[in-house]
């Protein structure tokens, strides 16, 4: 651009945070709204795929998360029978490939730090409801309270799979998943090192356990334990817990210290998933990323990574363009064929591991392990889960996904 622009970011999360740090350091004047006044997390644990982290790496932060996340160099699903689902390990297509798991609140606190480095500025404390168009052409958020707020050159909407801004892009409106998880943070006793494991009864009941390294620096290795659930039956399963945990323990035996050690229901945060992917990505002055934009299940592990790519590609758009209309579109086209093929793999994936068909279940324990014995679809498989897909039949490093360091050429 030829000026700097006034850029409002609407929501600390992680696409939120990674976005105004990113806007700030290529010198436009951003400033991120947040509902709460003190922004925090939430949910217990997350995957960085390579593309994730090589957004980190252009946030310079990606050795801050590494100090504190678990490496991760395969996935584990087995039957409650014992018949394993899947095992892909990520060196299987590159030596040195792996993901990390992270402790959502760790990974918060280090965007925090970036962020407060880049000179961005923070509003909190204003829930943004809408925007209205101010008198020179700008708009003007509008929180819940009618408070006057400045206007600015472009809104970006980070609010999340929630958000309300997000009509005034777009008419389609999201649809829920049956089935969610509960979520909960608990001592890493390392019976999955560096791994996702998870056990299943047909695509109705999932248990996972996922290292996910420390909160912070002087803290214990933590792993999240979640379980498949749909939200409706959430009062259900806190009424029944003491059943569940026997029931747990008996479909996961190496679990059974930890289940055990739990206090409660209400260590557990419940988690709804829903499937929204936006037919544009921005109109006039509002454009959208994160969750604002595409939203589903996590079955394959890309939601935070694709809120950092998503924030990453957009600052640099905007810096690399001459005109706001130029950035926007170029935004979108970096963007439309790998958040095309997630949101499209993610919808038809999830049926498989949460849902009520027995019939998907058997095609899923009768063929998915199988398939890794055909060496390409083996090198698919694995691309899918590292992030690295652009298409059924395409696939990029994780840094031609993300692109390059400012100053850089991005084609």
């Amino acid at each position: 651009m030829s000026a700097p622009l006034d850029i409002a970011v609407i929501g600390a999360g992680v696409a939120g945070l990674a976005c105004a740090t990113m806007l700030a350091r290529h010198g436009f004047r951003a400033t991120l709204y947040e509902r709460f006044e003190t922004p925090h997390p939430v949910g217990a644990g997350l995957m960085m795929q390579p593309p994730g982290l090589a957004a980190l790496e252009r946030l310079d932060l990606r050795g801050d998360m590494e100090a504190l996340g678990q490496r991760i160099e395969r996935l584990h699903g087995m039957t409650g029978r014992g018949a394993t689902i899947f095992d892909l390990a990520y060196g299987d297509l590159t030596p040195g490939l792996h993901a990390l798991a992270v402790h959502r609140g760790a990974l918060h606190a280090v965007l925090w730090r970036g962020f407060a480095r880049s000179g961005a500025r923070l509003e909190a404390g204003h829930t943004i409801v809408a925007t209205e168009a101010a008198s020179d052409g700008r708009l003007r958020p509008v929180d819940a309270r009618n408070r006057a707020l400045p206007a600015y050159d472009l809104v970006v909407d980070a609010s999340g799979a929630r958000s309300v801004l997000r009509a005034q892009v777009t008419t389609r409106t999201a649809r829920p998943f049956a089935y969610g998880a509960v979520w909960a943070p608990v001592p890493d006793l390392g019976i999955a090192p560096a791994m996702l494991a998870q056990r299943y009864v047909d695509a109705r009941v999932m248990l996972g356990y996922l290292p996910i390294g420390r909160l912070d620096a002087s803290g214990p290795p933590l792993a999240a334990l979640f379980w498949s659930l749909k939200p409706p039956d959430h009062a259900a399963w806190v009424e029944r817990f003491d059943a569940w945990r026997d029931e747990a323990g008996i479909l996961w035996p190496q679990l059974r210290p930890v289940l055990a050690a739990l206090p409660g229901p209400d260590v557990f945060s419940l988690a709804g998933y829903s499937q929204f992917t936006a037919d544009r990505l921005w109109r006039g002055r509002v454009v959208l990323i994160g969750d604002a934009a595409h939203c589903t299940s996590p079955q394959l592990g890309q939601g935070a990574n694709h809120g950092l790519i998503d924030a990453v590609v957009l600052a640099d758009a905007l810096a690399g363009a001459g005109d706001l209309d130029a950035a926007l579109a170029r935004y979108r086209d970096r963007r439309r064929a790998h958040v095309r093929f997630y949101q499209l793999a993610s919808a038809l994936m999830t049926p498989f591991f949460q849902s009520d068909s027995r019939m998907l279940a058997w095609v899923r324990d009768a063929t998915f392990d199988r398939l890794k014995l055909v060496p390409y679809l083996r090198r698919e498989m694995i691309r899918t889960l590292a992030g690295l897909k652009t298409g059924p039949f395409a696939s990029r490093d994780p840094e031609a996904i993300v692109g390059p360091r400012a100053g850089a050429r991005i084609s």
